[in-house]
């Protein structure tokens, strides 16, 4: 693999991005989990499952959309409206194509170096989001 030239976020492709993303969202939670719990590896994880699952990212979205900038509303529209071959099995096609969506914008922002918008969209995830709400 040839690593002399870096590749511009604009020409990733939003599956790319969405990559990326749900790595930014899961070590975020991670973190915050860590840091604020005293639990089990076990009891971690399964907290942290109501925060990176299809339905709760969907959610997330949700609570978080009217926030978006134009430019960002425009990246998760790109993201959510990628071909995928595949859905998550205990989420419908639009809570994965949302999540997918989510995960592009997550994505798109940390490449692009806006980890403060990043981190205010999370803190906000944080403060609002019920992660037991059904």
């Amino acid at each position: 693999m040839n690593e002399s030239e870096k590749i511009d976020p604009r020409e990733l492709s939003p599956l790319a991005l969405a990559f990326v993303g749900d790595s930014v969202l899961e070590l975020l939670v991670r973190q915050r989990l860590v840091e604020h719990h005293r639990l089990s590896a076990g009891k971690l994880n399964a907290e942290k499952v109501k925060y990176v699952s299809a339905k709760a990212q969907f959610r997330e979205q949700q609570l978080l959309e009217p926030l978006f900038t134009e430019d960002e509303l425009a990246v998760f529209k790109r993201g959510r409206n990628a071909s995928k071959a595949s859905v998550a099995k205990h989420a419908s096609p639009e809570e994965y194509r949302a999540s997918t969506g989510f995960e592009c914008l997550l994505g798109w922002l940390y490449l692009n170096g806006q980890l403060e918008r990043v981190h205010q969209l999370f803190e906000v995830l944080w403060q609002q989001f019920e992660p037991d709400q059904k």
